[in-house]
């Protein structure tokens, strides 16, 4: 069943190694599995374009979400039936890139968490649109460390249905040197 609109969800994730992903756990292992051998895909989908200008990594059923520190982040994602129209003003960076979720699981979770420690979120089945806002905020109400260095910056995610792909964009270019 489909998210109803405005479906939000809150998660604090470990973004171990700067970063925290959104996949279709199952679709997202079949592929690297296939893949496991193939140099020709970054890990995660980290080019240096991805690092530098996008942000996000992005590779099969998953989004790889970089993350300005490593440490705990605050998270949220936002459910729309159709795009909404896109706030750029309090966001430092801002990118879109589609998903295919062929299984209808939406897997919330850091690079350090064990199976089973994801945040899963139902959706339809099919292909969305991500626009990934980084947004600075203060730190996280749970456990962060102090010492680890970076900004700290809210990850709001809105999310859509959508019936044809669409190359990865920009919408709003934060610095070039912008993570701890």
């Amino acid at each position: 069943m489909p998210p109803s609109s405005f479906d939000r969800h809150r998660f604090t994730v470990l973004a171990y190694c700067g970063q925290f992903y959104l996949q279709d756990l199952e679709a997202h292992g079949v592929w690297m599995r296939s893949h496991a051998e193939d140099d020709q895909h970054p890990p995660a989908g980290w080019t240096e374009e991805a690092v530098y200008v996008h942000r996000i990594g992005v590779q099969p059923h998953s989004i790889a979400i970089g993350t300005a520190r490593s440490d705990m982040v605050e998270t949220t994602l936002l459910f729309h039936p159709t795009a909404p129209m896109a706030s750029l003003e309090e966001a430092d960076h801002v990118v879109e890139a589609d998903i295919e979720l062929p299984t209808g699981d939406l897997a919330v979770y850091g690079p350090a968490d064990g199976p089973g420690q994801e945040r899963h979120v139902n959706v339809a089945a099919g292909r969305y649109r991500v626009r990934v806002s980084y947004t600075p905020s203060a730190p996280p109400a749970s456990e962060h460390d102090d010492s680890e260095p970076g900004d700290h910056l809210h990850y709001r995610m809105d999310i859509w249905p959508t019936g044809s792909p669409a190359a990865l964009a920009v919408l709003k270019q934060g610095q070039r040197l912008w993570a701890g």
